[in-house]
């Protein structure tokens, strides 16, 4: 079994291969397009389905690659297509969401198990709460008035969202695509 700090130690390597820089820009690209088909439910709910490449992109190259991943892509979509006013807050929700992909799918088999656990706490702390507070610190709409909506949206996507990561991260896994990146 590999520990948690080897995992990150295998993560920051993968930054040095020009390949895993080339391929996380396509990821970027890719990220940038599925969220051009964010669809705004209101002023306080999108449904998108963007994240799927930070999955990807924790399962191929850990934690690390995760983060900066997550960073980038969240500041180089609103400079893309601004959606409200920049707010940090969410660019460290991204930073957050592929440090959890990064840690619990990088240099492991894919299971629904693992995807789920990723999955719930990427929702959970992120999206759910994370995501709640920094609208309330941004707007000044009433934490609690927000958090049903955005939990029950959440607890919806949460099967869709895993199970579209699953099939993905099966595919990589069956044709070996990690293993080009070794």
């Amino acid at each position: 079994m590999v520990s948690i700090k080897d995992i990150f130690l295998f993560s920051y390597r993968e930054l040095k291969k020009v390949r895993t820089i080339t391929t996380v820009a396509m990821f970027v690209a890719i990220s940038i397009i599925l969220g051009a088909f964010t669809v705004p439910i209101g002023n306080f709910l999108k449904i998108g389905f963007s994240s799927l490449t930070t999955v990807s992109i924790g399962y191929l190259f850990g934690p690390i690659v995760g983060s900066i991943f997550g960073a980038i892509t969240d500041i180089v979509k609103y400079m893309m297509k601004p959606t409200g006013p920049f707010f940090p807050g969410f660019t460290f929700n991204a930073i957050i969401a592929g440090i959890m992909y990064g840690s619990i799918l990088y240099k492991k088999p894919v299971s629904i198990k693992r995807i789920l656990a990723a999955e719930i706490l990427v929702s959970l702390l992120c999206n759910i709460l994370l995501g709640t507070l920094w609208l309330n610190i941004l707007y000044g709409k009433a934490f609690l008035a927000i958090l049903p909506m955005r939990a029950v949206k959440n607890i919806i996507l949460l099967p869709i969202n895993s199970f579209m990561a699953f099939v993905i991260l099966k595919f990589m896994e069956q044709h070996n695509l990690r293993k080009n990146f070794d």
